[in-house]
């Protein structure tokens, strides 16, 4: 009886990977252009906002890309990830540097971002928790917003009016961002209780001379 072949894993050298490295080759690139001047060339401003533009359509890509042609390898679920909260990092402290976002606020989106993926690890033990969608709205916010912030607006006509638009988007970006890591962590304690290692370990626990 022959035995079924076994499927053979993605080499983690694919095109999905690929982008993922871009993307983190991208991030000292912007900083830099965000940086330049502290922030008061507005053509330096230009080319940042692009280039983080661009970071984020190879995210969108390189997931799909992935998904669809059956690339997803450890490294890439590892690294993806690292790549996005550079990028993101990179993007806040960097705005905060040059004086158009409050320290406060990166601190806060800083502690949520890392401290979620921190708990993402912890828990990994007792399954993978996978983005969800409140997840996407909120780095769909976030983007948006740090393009308008890292935009030279204070030079635009009606200029003021456009950096009032851009806070708004802000607070609406850390409400979501807030709310979203409440629900991970929430979701991350509940798997940690209720997962098929923790009914075990409890099981065993209970057990008659154990």
């Amino acid at each position: 009886m022959t035995r079924p072949a076994q499927a053979v894993a993605p080499s983690p050298w694919n095109i999905a990977n690929a982008l993922t490295m871009l993307r983190l080759v991208l991030v000292p690139v912007f900083g830099w252009l965000l940086l330049v001047d502290g922030g008061s060339t507005p053509a330096y401003r230009y080319l940042a906002a692009a280039t983080f533009t661009a970071a984020m359509i190879t995210d969108r890509i390189d997931g799909d890309l992935a998904r669809s042609r059956g690339l997803i390898t450890k490294f890439g679920q590892i690294a993806d990830p690292i790549a996005d909260k550079t990028l993101m990092t990179m993007a806040f402290v960097g705005l905060s540097m040059i004086g158009v976002l409050w320290w406060w606020v990166t601190a806060l989106v800083l502690i949520r971002e890392w401290g979620i993926t921190l708990i993402r690890f912890v828990v990994i033990r007792h399954g993978v928790m996978p983005a969800g969608r409140g997840g996407k709205i909120k780095t769909g916010f976030q983007t948006v917003v740090i393009v308008m912030l890292t935009l030279p607006l204070s030079t635009w006509p009606l200029g003021t009016i456009w950096l009032w638009i851009a806070y708004a988007v802000l607070a609406v970006a850390v409400a979501i961002t807030v709310v979203t890591g409440y629900e991970i962590f929430r979701d991350a304690l509940r798997l940690r209780q209720t997962s098929e290692r923790a009914q075990r370990k409890r099981a065993a626990r209970e057990r008659p001379g154990s």
